[in-house]
């Protein structure tokens, strides 16, 4: 309905009478047309204006004199001023279209974009924009709009990603209030947002607001704790912005200020530079278009100057707007130009919609439909060529591919180059089209910038925000513990409060290169511990700005607040009573493992008996009787255990397995005798509850920290029913509970923090002790509301205070106590296993094994001289080990010959072979000399 009356007021204001009185029926033209007009509409004087009029007119003579594009067709322009004025220029659009144009090439103004889509959507004419950067203006809402620039959608992804390249957290957009600036920053806040950071406050200001205004709008800003602020507003008066601020202080150093294209678009604009005028902007960072440097685009450049049209309405400065407005001429012909070739025709019709009524005096029979509109509009969605701007291509939103970014560092008289960004590759200092090249990389790894210069001529990088000026300090809720009052606890004396976390936020503070003012703000009765997570919820819900004390770091909590890095480790523990184990008659027993003492045995046994085999034979002390040589074997093998043997090695293998085995020994019973004394002299603990595990299959109480974490942990996370907690509140409540035992109305064990329950055994002499290990690990740390940067800035303070020893100086002077060492279960923990000599026992099992098998090879020598040869030298040698046995070969031999021939003495087995050799050399004497005798003389 909005738009009917918007026609039907152009009607009666603005048709001429001469219109009035055309028929309603459809005309028809020849398929090439001899002349095809083309709608401009653009507020001429204004920035984006002056660069584009020159633009349009040079692009469209440049087609007409093109015989390879619309043959036998004129390209005629229609141009219409809109005067920056939604109002004129949707009176201007329907006067555009009234003229029978087959597109219409702008507006540059998003405002009048939104209003004259609804129109071109009804008359079937393509919008070709080279100027309203809207986001919202590629909807589905429009399909007869096209951007022929870039979208604000990407621009403002850009500064999301400049944002978090430097480490801020937080802006504040300040913008113009109109359908531009509103859409603009609502695509920053969500681009933002996937980045984890956020627009921190909205500093909108009306089209054409005064000075005054944009004073007040900047005090109030300059209050605020955000540094970083996105200006997006338009060329004609976003100056205005940067005078107010410099004025007010706000261009110096520690402010960051990012503009958006319209900045490099005035600046480029401007001929010659404007000194005063740079002179505001020293130190900003703006995004300017990427327009590859073709050499089209540097012969069009060239040209500029000397484009007869340029000085019709003034001044005209070049900016990348010029370069939109001259492909879209161009987009328009070579669409036409297909469009013709595909057999599409110029032809319009009446809309019935736009029938008089009830006898209405409205005309609208001027306001025709473009028949071939669809097509032209989907032959235009297809092309693909290259332009001064470069490759002029939509993709399935209706935007230009490879959208890009110059990001431009203002100093002195001009603005420098610092990087690029692109869709494709992010923050680069490589031009994008070389990026396209490679694989698709958007990384915060891949990310690169050069450095830039700040406001105040500043080269690092600003942290971006600071407490606010309006005289809030911050307001740190602490505990108002009863109890363990030494990490924090109410004070009378300012600034209210004390304790070891008051101290150590207090160093971290004074470390901040900048004041953090503050005050304290007890949280509690003081009649109960309070409970931690209200308190922190309390900060989640802004009724805080953060909490300092001995507050856990917990998943839970980290969901709704930020932590500073843990200043103190923590863990939950179990505290229970104990009680001195008696010494037993069997303790000597219990330096070694049940597992060791076999092995030890075994290997006792083992070394003897590979000792007796090494020794039998050339040692007299290791043979007689069978039952001797047992005794033997035992007697030696268990006297090394003193270093007591009697007997004598006297082979060379032995010694050598002698050797180390001793050295095993001593090992062995140095360890067994440190262990034994360790058990016998220091006092052993025990106690039913060996740790959380049996605590949780017991069915016994168990006493928990008022206001701790503890008792949601048991509850939630372990299942332990919420019947068998206890809370306790003090010290000494915790030591009648677990004194009186559950039997007579106290707990079993207490679960709670380790740094409480260090305090609490040493307050208590060492009557009770911990039992198993420590069942979840974590810290204390301070919690600050969501995105704080001043929970950053800490961090790096408390690693500070760590690494140079202050922290431990502080725990020092509030903690410090007796250390009650002793821990329950120690014998089991104490005894010696296989594991930590097995090393040892390997080595002596190997030189057994070389030993014996040297030895065994030896023999087998000694025994095939014997047992192996040819004739009766066999046999004799036979018959000298057992002359009793009837002769056999070595085949028949048996495994007792040979085992009686190991048994034998090394100087009885040296003698027979002395004697073996004397009878074969005998032997063979008597032969050599018959053979003599009875050769031929």
């Amino acid at each position: 309905m909005a738009i009917i009356q918007l026609l039907s007021i152009f009607c009666i204001i603005c048709v001429p009478m001469e219109v009035m009185g055309k028929n309603g029926n459809a005309s028809a033209s020849s398929p090439r047309p001899s002349v095809v007009n083309v709608g401009a509409l653009f507020t001429i004087n204004s920035v984006i204006g002056r660069a584009a009029k020159p633009a349009l007119e040079a692009a469209v003579d440049d087609v007409n004199s093109d015989s390879s594009i619309l043959p036998g067709t004129k390209l005629n322009l229609i141009t219409l001023d809109t005067n920056c004025s939604g109002f004129i220029g949707t009176m201007e659009a329907l006067q555009l279209v009234e003229n029978d144009v087959v597109a219409a090439i702008g507006p540059q103004s998003s405002g009048i974009a939104h209003v004259i889509s609804h129109v071109v959507n009804e008359l079937h004419v393509p919008l070709l924009s080279f100027g309203a950067t809207d986001p919202t203006l590629s909807a589905l809402q429009y399909p007869y709009f096209l951007r022929t620039t870039q979208s604000d959608y990407f621009q403002m992804f850009a500064i999301a990603d400049l944002v978090t390249y430097y480490g801020w957290r937080e802006v504040i957009a300040i913008f113009v209030d109109d359908d531009y600036g509103r859409n603009g920053i609502s695509v920053l806040g969500d681009a933002l947002a996937k980045k984890r950071c956020k627009i921190s406050y909205k500093a909108a200001f009306t089209p054409g607001a005064s000075n005054s205004a944009i004073n007040d709008l900047l005090v109030g800003v300059n209050l605020m704790e955000s540094r970083v602020y996105v200006v997006h507003v338009n060329p004609d008066s976003g100056l205005k912005i940067f005078s107010v601020a410099q004025n007010l202080g706000m261009v110096t150093k520690g402010y960051v200020w990012i503009a958006t294209d319209w900045l490099p678009s005035l600046l480029d604009s401007i001929q010659p530079v404007d000194v005063n005028t740079m002179n505001l902007l020293q130190g900003v960072v703006a995004l300017r278009h990427y327009t590859p440097d073709t050499d089209l685009k540097k012969r069009f450049m060239s040209r500029w100057n000397s484009l007869k049209y340029k000085n019709t309405t003034g001044p005209a400065g070049f900016n990348s707007y010029a370069l939109f407005a001259y492909d879209s001429v161009w987009l328009a012909a070579r669409a036409l130009d297909a469009f013709f070739n595909d057999g599409g025709r110029v032809s319009f019709s009446d809309d019935p919609k736009l029938h008089d009524r009830n006898r209405s005096s409205l005309h609208l029979s001027s306001l025709r439909v473009f028949n071939g509109g669809q097509q032209y509009l989907q032959t235009i969605l297809r092309m693909n060529f290259t332009g001064l701007s470069g490759q002029i291509q939509f993709d399935l939103d209706k935007n230009l591919v490879h959208p890009a970014y110059e990001v431009l560092n203002i100093g002195g008289t001009g603005m420098r180059r610092i990087g690029y960004w692109s869709n494709y590759s992010g923050l680069s200092v490589v031009a994008p089209e070389t990026l396209y090249r490679k694989p698709y990389n958007t990384s915060t790894s891949n990310q690169q910038l050069y450095p830039a210069i700040w406001p105040g001529e500043n080269s690092e990088t600003p942290r971006g925000w600071v407490f606010p000026n309006n005289g809030k300090p911050l307001r740190i809720a602490v505990p108002n513990r009863v109890s363990y009052k030494d990490f924090v606890a109410e004070d009378k004396n300012p600034p209210g409060v004390r304790g070891y976390c008051i101290d150590v936020f207090e160093a971290a503070i004074n470390l901040l290169p900048y004041p953090v003012p503050h005050t304290y703000m007890l949280y509690g009765d003081g009649k109960r511990n309070p409970v931690y997570n209200e308190l922190v919820n309390g900060v989640a819900q802004n009724k805080y700005d953060a909490a300092v004390g001995d507050v856990t770091i917990i998943t839970n909590r980290t969901k709704i607040v930020d932590f500073t890095q843990p200043y103190m480790e923590s863990g939950l523990v179990v505290v229970a009573p104990v009680k001195e184990v008696k010494s037993s008659p069997w303790a000597f027993l219990k330096p070694f493992t049940v597992q060791m003492w076999c092995v030890t045995g075994a290997f006792f046994l083992f070394v003897g008996a590979v000792v007796w085999i090494l020794e039998h034979r050339i040692n007299h002390e290791f043979r007689g009787t069978p039952r001797q040589q047992l005794i033997t074997i035992c007697w030696f093998s268990f006297s090394t255990m003193f270093f007591s043997h009697r007997e004598n090695t006297a082979s060379t293998l032995g010694r050598m397995v002698l050797i180390i085995w001793l050295f095993v020994v001593l090992i062995i019973n140095s360890s067994y005798t440190a262990s034994l004394t360790s058990i016998l002299t220091v006092q052993q603990l025990t106690s039913r509850i060996e740790g959380i595990d049996s605590l949780i299959s017991s069915t016994e109480p168990i006493g928990v920290q008022e206001g701790s974490f503890a008792w949601n942990y048991l509850i939630d996370e372990l299942n332990i029913a919420e019947s068998r907690l206890v809370k306790l509140q003090n010290q000494d409540e915790y030591f009648s509970a677990l004194k009186r035992g559950p039997k007579a109305g106290g707990v079993a064990a207490i679960v709670d923090e380790l740094p409480y329950i260090e305090l609490f055994l040493s307050s208590t002499n060492c009557k009770f002790r911990t039992v198993g290990q420590e069942f979840t690990k974590s810290g204390w740390g301070f919690a600050f509301q969501r995105d704080s940067p001043l929970a950053v800035d800490l961090s790096t303070a408390i690693l500070q205070l760590s690494e140079n020893g202050d922290l431990q100086k502080i725990h020092n002077k509030w903690l410090t106590r007796t250390e009650c060492s002793m821990q329950i279960n120690e014998v089991d923990d104490n005894r010696l296993s296989l594991s930590s000599f097995w090393g040892l026992f390997l080595i002596c099992g190997l030189a057994c094994f070389i030993a014996l098998t040297t030895f065994f090879c030896r023999v087998l020598c000694q025994y095939r001289k014997f047992a192996m040869g040819h004739g009766e030298e066999g046999e004799v040698g036979v018959e000298e080990i057992q002359p009793a046995r009837p002769r056999r070969s070595l085949r028949s031999a048996s495994f007792k010959d040979l085992i009686g021939f190991v048994d034998r003495k090394e100087t009885e087995i040296k003698e027979m072979l002395k004697r073996k050799a004397s009878d074969s050399k005998r032997q063979a004497s008597p032969s050599k000399d018959g053979q003599a005798s009875s050769s031929p003389a």
